[in-house]
């Protein structure tokens, strides 16, 4: 059956942008033990696109909304001090856009909205307004 999309959220890693693909998937698996990753996609510093599980499964992105999400996160999102602040690349803002075009195309009636803009989040991510930046996505 096919998932009913109702969100494309944007995330950030909330790591330094040199964190890599495994550190992040090994946290999840052994320090939150999650069977399943937190994001469909990820995006490195470069800019490269890194999918992680079928969009027709469910991340592990938002509790209570996941069933009805879309997850994408940029690696980065915090400063050297841990502190939230939008530390994209220009080519991780490209690829972003692009992805989040795509994923519109595809589900035309999603929102698109950071981790933050849900009910009960007590937390930066994606470090930036992503309803407000994509708004006319």
């Amino acid at each position: 059956m096919p998932r009913n999309i109702k969100f494309i959220v944007v995330h950030c890693t909330a790591t330094s942008q040199n964190t890599s693909i495994s550190a992040i998937q090994s946290y999840w698996k052994n320090q939150l033990g999650w069977k399943m990753p937190g994001y469909h996609f990820i995006i490195k510093p470069d800019g490269e696109l890194v999918q992680l599980l079928p969009i027709e499964q469910v991340s592990n992105g938002v509790q209570g909304f996941n069933s009805q999400s879309i997850n994408i996160s940029y690696i980065g999102g915090v400063d050297q001090k841990n502190i939230p602040t939008d530390n994209r690349t220009l080519a991780q803002k490209a690829t972003l856009l692009k992805k989040l075009k795509e994923l519109k195309l595809k589900f035309p009636l999603a929102k698109i909205q950071g981790h933050r803009d849900f009910p009960n989040v007590h937390k930066a991510c994606p470090s930036f307004d992503a309803i407000k930046e994509y708004k006319d996505v």
